[in-house]
Order: C-alpha cells, then sequence, then structure tokens
C-alpha cells in the first residue's frame, strides 16, 4: 500500500497537525459462545407442506437477518447495563421427499440472550442538524436526535454453525422459546422470505435446530479525540481497465492444491499401515 501513495503534495513535505474528531469510545466488550438447543424454526406456509410428508431433513444453511436489541440500565449498579439481544435466523434446509427426490424449505429461529456490560453514566441529549426540511412553526432543518443518555450496543455475529436438526410430532417437544409468533416477526424478516410464515394449528411435525452462535458485543460512548494527522496523499497507482481474459489461460496459473489431498498426516500418506 505505501508503495503506491506519493507523500504529501508532490516536490512538497507532508504537513503534520493536530485535529480534533468525533468518534466512539468502547467502554466494554465481551465475547461469547452460546449454544441454543432444539430451537423451533418457523417455517413457511410451502415449507410446512413439505414437512408434513417428508422422511428426512438437513440444514444447508443459515444467515443471522436481523437482530432486536434492548438496553436497560443495571439498577442499584450505576453505570452497568443489561443488554438483550435476539437473533432472527433464516434456516435454509433440503427435506427429502421420496424417490430420491428432495425441496428446499425455509424457516426462521428466534434465539434470545442477555448481557451485563459498562457503559458508563452521561446526562446529555445530542442532536446533529439534519437537511431534511423541517416541521411547520419550525426554524430551520430540525434536529434529529443521534443518542440520549444510554450507550450504543454493537453487536457483532458470525453465521451460526448448525449443531444439529430434529421433526418432531407436535406437542412432543417445547414451543417456540421467544414470544415470536408470525405475526410479530419484524417486516425486514418477512420480506427476506419466499413465502408467509405461519403456524398452522392442523400442522402435526415442527423442525427444530441447535445452533451454535459466536459473537462479540461492545458497549460506546460519544467521545471527541485529539489526534496528530498528516493531509491526504494522492495515490500515485493509475486505475487499470479490467480486461477480458480466456478462462482456462486464468486456470493454467493456478497452482495445483497438492495439501488439499493429503490427510494431514505427517508422513504425507504414503507411510505404511501397522
Amino acid at each position: 500500500m505505501p508503495d503506491n501513495r506519493s507523500i504529501g503534495r508532490e516536490g512538497m513535505s507532508p504537513r503534520r497537525e493536530n485535529i480534533c474528531i468525533d468518534s466512539y469510545r468502547i467502554l466494554d466488550s465481551c465475547k461469547d459462545k452460546d449454544c441454543f438447543e432444539d430451537t423451533r424454526v418457523l417455517l413457511t406456509d410451502y415449507g410446512q407442506e413439505i414437512l408434513e410428508k417428508s422422511g428426512s431433513v438437513r440444514v444447508t444453511g443459515t444467515h443471522v437477518i436481523w437482530t432486536d436489541i434492548v438496553v436497560d440500565p443495571v439498577k442499584f449498579n450505576r453505570g452497568f447495563y443489561q443488554i438483550s439481544i435476539r437473533y432472527f435466523t433464516k434456516i435454509t434446509c433440503e427435506a427429502c421427499v421420496g424417490l430420491g427426490k428432495s425441496q428446499e424449505i425455509e424457516g426462521i429461529a428466534v434465539n434470545e440472550k442477555k448481557v451485563v456490560l459498562y457503559g458508563g453514566e452521561g446526562n446529555v441529549n445530542i442532536f446533529r442538524s439534519s437537511e431534511l426540511p423541517g416541521e411547520f412553526c419550525t426554524w430551520g432543518g430540525g434536529g434529529e436526535t443521534v443518542s440520549s443518555s444510554k450507550p450504543s450496543v454493537v453487536v457483532e455475529v458470525v453465521d451460526p454453525i448448525a449443531l444439529s436438526v430434529k421433526v418432531k410430532e407436535k406437542g412432543s417437544a417445547p414451543s417456540l422459546c421467544c414470544c415470536c409468533c408470525a405475526e410479530e416477526m419484524p417486516s425486514c424478516v418477512v420480506h427476506s422470505m419466499n413465502g408467509n410464515l405461519c403456524d398452522p394449528a392442523g400442522a402435526t411435525r415442527n423442525l427444530y435446530v441447535t445452533l451454535g452462535f459466536f459473537s462479540v458485543i461492545r458497549l460506546e460512548r460519544p467521545a471527541q479525540f485529539l489526534v496528530s494527522a498528516t493531509e491526504y496523499a494522492v495515490p500515485d497507482k493509475v486505475c487499470c481497465k479490467a480486461e477480458e481474459e480466456d478462462p482456462c489461460a486464468i486456470f493454467a496459473k493456478m497452482s495445483f492444491p497438492v495439501n488439499e489431498f493429503f490427510s494431514g498426516g505427517s508422513n504425507g500418506g504414503c507411510g505404511s499401515c501397522g
């Protein structure tokens, strides 16, 4: 990267100065590894129909579509906050319907966890100017509330690992772990599905998955920092136009993946057994 940039203006040394920036300060953070066992998957109407007549089901994909985050101060422990996180995970499965045929079905699994982190104290409401026109009888463009006395929560989560999948007769297992039914799903979750989420009263079978989550959660507050900065350096590298190449010529330049053909043994797979 340094080879592609010129230092300062042409023929001049870079100018350094102290500048104030507005950013976020991380007050507390944690990492977690959660295993949610036997979480019910709320299927689409088509998926539920397939599940009723399928022989076996396997999970082919998981994707966290959205998270619902609630922050509440911990009573009698100033500066600490309880963070409630609800994960909405899209589950894609392959259901066997007989005669060697399979159908892809989709559903939503909802999991919830709570953590307590230190977020400090703040009594200032922060506003920023907005370019949108203000309401009647307002002066200027109005303002937008950015944050209140509560800190901001950032959740980083990897798409979960499907550890197991089960099909159980209705009534033989606990219901959905969270209080979310098809009508209470967020609109962004509903619109991501290829069909309507449903929970029909006449269904005889339910789908359950065990999911493993890796996550990092942190609490942040706005802060100003004085930093030493150098003026922007203009890149020396010239943008090149992408050119179409022969796919076989590109493949011929690739190295043979020798390591992929070894099982990991120290003798390279050529030793004798004994």
